[in-house]
């Protein structure tokens, strides 16, 4: 049993007779409280969808659910439902647009290292690659001679999300996002 200092991001725990999917977490040190962090979780309940937060000490034990992670790839969308491909025996798992859509800002038909979370045979979340390729839809001209700045400029991604990039980036381009902090990383490989 890890202490909650130890969950991380789509983590499966239980908790009061149900199965958790940790969202966010949130790390606070309250003043006056002997090197205490509290550990404020967004989870959401992996059969009913419903959403909690709820507050742990660092030292509080909790239970880790039994889940699979399956590594998939994004396959198609119907209107609101995104269908995902199991990579090794090609079951399909579907996702209503709600319960993903802070995924789907990274994720396109190339998108790699996806994993589809699994508790009791059920989809019931995407975990992503700390790292993903897209490309960039619109952004300001590159401005020649300011590949040394460290200005910046924002830029919408194929998928909807903008991020600031280096002034030298232009439309067109695919780029490395950090899908934690939402930000530029660096030119992506050109395959």
């Amino acid at each position: 049993m890890p202490k909650a200092s130890e969950i991380k991001k789509n983590s499966a725990i239980e908790y009061n007779g149900s199965v958790y999917i940790i969202k966010t977490i949130e790390r606070s040190v309250p003043q006056g409280r002997a090197g205490g962090s509290i550990y404020r979780m967004r989870m959401y309940d992996a059969a009913t969808r419903n959403k909690i937060d709820q507050s742990f000490k660092d030292s509080d034990m909790l239970t880790l659910a039994d889940l699979t992670r399956r590594p998939a790839k994004f396959s198609y969308s119907d209107g609101d439902e995104y269908v995902f491909m199991d990579d090794e025996d090609y079951s399909a798992y579907s996702f209503n647009k709600e319960q993903i859509e802070d995924e789907l800002l990274f994720i396109d038909e190339t998108t790699e290292g996806l994993s589809v979370v699994i508790v009791d045979e059920a989809p019931i979340a995407l975990d992503l690659p700390a790292n993903v390729d897209l490309d960039i839809v619109e952004a300001d001209p590159a401005i020649k001679g300011q590949s040394a700045t460290a200005r910046t400029k924002p830029a919408i991604l194929s998928t909807g999300l903008t991020v600031q990039v280096p002034e030298h980036i232009s439309s067109g381009e695919r780029i490395t996002v950090n899908v934690e902090e939402r930000r530029f990383v660096s030119r992506a490989d050109s395959k």
